[in-house]
């Protein structure tokens, strides 16, 4: 039976450092099972014991799964160097230490971002051999025209001879300047530019999957959840992008990016 001692468990799975814990455990804020505990070196079961710190319960599970609705302004980053990170919207509640954003998601972009401290799991999304597809709802400046069908599944060059992977666009029914479009890349900047390659403009994106993974209607922006491993799974049980893109507005009432 696997044993830890449990200042080691709790800053494990929480946001909290050691140091920190000793000072709580000190005041009487740590319990396990039931029981104030003033010392944090003693072993416990990271299965079957109870640790309670400042009266909420620490999680026996290690990694960690947050969807977030990423509003604009924030950058899927852990260094708030580059601006406001996306982790600052992470609640108290559903922090531990490690997190990360797991891919690039522009700071002027809306929508899902997966959050997680399981480096494996990210790996395995972002490695480019997996091409896990993601599916973007746009906002053009212009038009969609039918011409950007074949351009888009030909592989966009862009401005700068980049070669895109073939890619999948629709338009959006009864509005015209709306579309989706699924990528299995993601290059920098990739949607922009590739709109840009056919002389449009994206006023604004917001991302509706990853994978199987599809952005909850009912979490507002700014809002995380989080997810159960069957729904982690699920990043790897791609989507039929036409069936979804034909459905999508049966399941989503309002698109925040059509204002």
């Amino acid at each position: 039976m696997l044993r830890l001692r449990l200042d080691k468990f709790i800053s494990e799975r929480t946001d909290y450092s050691r140091s920190q814990i000793k000072t709580l455990a000190g005041q009487g804020s740590i319990s396990l099972n039931g029981e104030i505990v003033k010392k944090t070196d003693c072993k416990i079961d990271p299965d079957s014991d109870e640790i309670f710190v400042c009266n909420q319960k620490v999680r026996n599970d290690f990694n960690r799964y947050i969807i977030l609705n990423k509003p604009d302004g924030y950058v899927s980053s852990t260094d708030n160097n580059d601006g406001i990170s996306v982790l600052e919207l992470v609640p108290p509640d559903m922090k531990t230490k490690g997190l990360f954003p797991a891919g690039r998601l522009d700071k002027d972009s809306l929508g899902l971002v997966l959050i997680t401290n399981d480096g494996a799991l990210a790996h395995k999304i972002l490695a480019p051999k997996n091409h896990i597809p993601k599916i973007y709802i746009v906002k053009l400046a212009k038009p969609f025209q039918s011409k950007y069908v074949d351009l888009f599944w030909n592989g966009i060059v862009l401005g700068d001879g980049e070669q895109c992977l073939p890619a999948r666009v629709r338009s959006v029914e009864n509005c015209e300047n709306l579309a989706f479009v699924e990528l299995h890349e993601g290059k920098y900047h990739q949607v922009k530019r590739m709109f840009a390659a056919v002389d449009n403009h994206v006023d604004k994106l917001m991302r509706i999957s990853v994978g199987g993974l599809v952005l909850p209607e009912k979490l507002a922006s700014g809002d995380c959840m989080e997810l159960l491993h069957k729904d982690v799974e699920n990043l790897f049980r791609p989507l039929d992008f036409d069936r979804f893109c034909e459905n999508f507005f049966s399941q989503f009432s309002a698109i925040p990016i059509n204002k």
